[in-house]
């Protein structure tokens, strides 16, 4: 008698980490069912059994990877407060600086620059996307803050800045951007 050994279950949440790695290694221009379906190990059928269509498989999946860069900023940052804007800048751009975070970096502009050229979800990924991250950054904003919201704002675009600076080759036009506001880590 042969032993039947059988495959885990295939679901939603077992395929989402399988096509976020392979997201965040080739980017939106390898989403297409077939290479995502290959990077799954499944069908481009079965993707579609699971997600319905391919808009929500890609919105599925941004989700899933802004909800791992999220749990890393939240590690990289930790549980204490910061004291002052200038540390939370600091705490934040130190770990948007990390290799492990590039990924994330790279993919989140290729979705600005769909954005900027209007292709179809891309706008209203960045949206939701930068939501969640203005939120987020509301929470870290010092306790004694006097606008934590404006704050937030305000440290978001110098921030949001200051990264793509550095990504193409501008880490020193960014620091030095960051020292005239007095916002700059020492």
């Amino acid at each position: 008698m042969s032993k039947l050994i059988s495959k885990p279950q295939m679901s939603k949440e077992s395929l989402l980490p399988l096509l976020a790695q392979h997201i965040l290694e080739q980017g939106l221009g390898g989403a297409s069912l077939r290479p995502l379906a290959k990077a799954a190990g499944t069908s481009d059928r079965m993707l579609i059994y699971h997600f319905g269509n391919k808009e929500q498989l890609l919105t599925d999946v941004l989700e899933h990877i802004a909800g791992i860069y999220s749990a890393a900023l939240d590690a990289g940052v930790g549980d204490e407060k910061a004291v002052t804007r200038q540390q939370c800048v600091a705490r934040i751009l130190a770990q948007g600086r990390e290799p492990a975070m590039q990924p994330f970096m790279a993919l989140w502009w290729e979705i600005v620059a769909g954005a900027a050229r209007g292709i179809p979800g891309y706008r209203e990924a960045a949206e939701s996307m930068m939501a969640e991250l203005l939120g987020w950054l509301e929470t870290q904003m010092p306790a004694d803050d006097p606008d934590p919201a404006g704050g937030a704002r305000y440290l978001l675009t110098l921030i949001e800045g200051s990264l793509m600076l550095g990504m193409v080759g501008h880490a020193r036009t960014a620091r030095e951007g960051l020292l005239a506001s007095d916002l700059s880590p020492s």
